[in-house]
C-alpha cells in the first residue's frame, strides 16, 4: 500500500482476528455489533492518545496529590446508519463525549453521496471531532462528511474506519491532507462493479442492524 503521512494503519493480532470475524458470513448480527464496538475501542486508545491534558490536584485515600485529567472536548460524529455502531465503544472510553450525526446516503447509479441530515454539537469547535465509519470504500461519504463538519467551524478532525479500500484512502487523503486517518486493515483490492469491497464484511448497516 501507498505510505500516507496521515494515515495509521493497525497492526496488532487481536485487531486482526476481530476484523476477520467481522468478514465472516456466519458471523451473527449480535457478534457482528459487539465486535465493531470492541474494534473502536481499542482504536480509541490511539486515536486519544494526543488529547490535551492539565494537572489537578486530588484527595486520594491516604494523601492528596496532583494528577492528570483530559482538558478538552471531544465530538464523535457517526455517519448514518453504520457509524452508529462505533459509537458505545468510543463513549466506554470517554463518556463524556458529545455525539452528533451526519447522514448520507450513497446514490447507487452514482455511487455519489447524498446528505439527509446534519446535527452538530454547536460549543466545541475547539475541540476534536472523531469521525466514525467502518468501511471507506471510494471515501465520498467520509469527505463529504469531514466537508460538512469544517463548514461548521471545526478544524481539529480524525476519521475512523474498520476497513478501507485504497481508493477510499486516496479519495480522503487528497481532499482532506489536514485529517489524520485511523485505519483498522486495508484491503489488497479496490472496489466492485457496485462500489464495494469483495474482501470485506458486506454492508455494515444492514449486518449492525440485522436488516438483510
Amino acid at each position: 500500500m501507498k505510505e500516507y503521512p496521515n494515515v495509521v494503519v493497525f497492526k496488532h493480532p487481536l485487531i486482526d482476528h476481530k476484523i476477520t470475524h467481522l468478514c465472516d458470513k456466519n458471523t451473527s448480527t449480535k457478534e457482528f455489533r459487539e465486535t465493531v464496538s470492541e474494534l473502536a475501542m481499542l482504536m480509541g486508545f490511539e486515536a486519544f492518545k494526543d488529547l490535551k491534558t492539565k494537572k489537578v490536584q486530588i484527595d486520594g485515600p491516604i494523601s492528596s496529590f496532583e494528577s492528570t485529567v483530559v482538558d478538552e472536548n471531544i465530538a464523535i460524529v457517526p455517519i448514518l446508519r453504520a457509524g452508529l455502531g462505533m459509537v458505545d465503544g468510543l463513549l466506554s472510553l470517554f463518556p463524556n463525549a458529545r455525539v452528533g450525526h451526519i447522514g448520507l446516503y450513497r446514490n447507487e447509479e452514482t455511487l455519489e453521496p447524498v446528505e439527509y441530515y446534519c446535527k452538530l454539537p454547536k460549543d466545541c469547535q475547539e475541540g476534536q471531532v472523531i469521525v466514525v465509519d467502518p468501511a471507506l470504500a471510494t471515501g465520498g461519504s467520509a469527505s463529504a462528511a469531514i466537508t460538512l463538519i469544517k463548514k461548521r467551524g471545526f478544524t481539529r478532525i480524525k476519521l475512523l474506519s474498520l476497513i478501507a479500500a485504497p481508493c477510499g484512502i486516496e479519495k480522503v487523503t487528497t481532499d482532506h491532507p489536514d485529517v489524520k486517518v485511523y485505519v483498522a486493515h486495508v484491503t489488497e483490492e479496490n472496489l466492485n462493479e457496485k462500489g464495494y469491497m469483495p474482501k470485506a464484511f458486506g454492508d455494515a448497516g444492514d449486518r449492525l442492524f440485522g436488516t438483510k
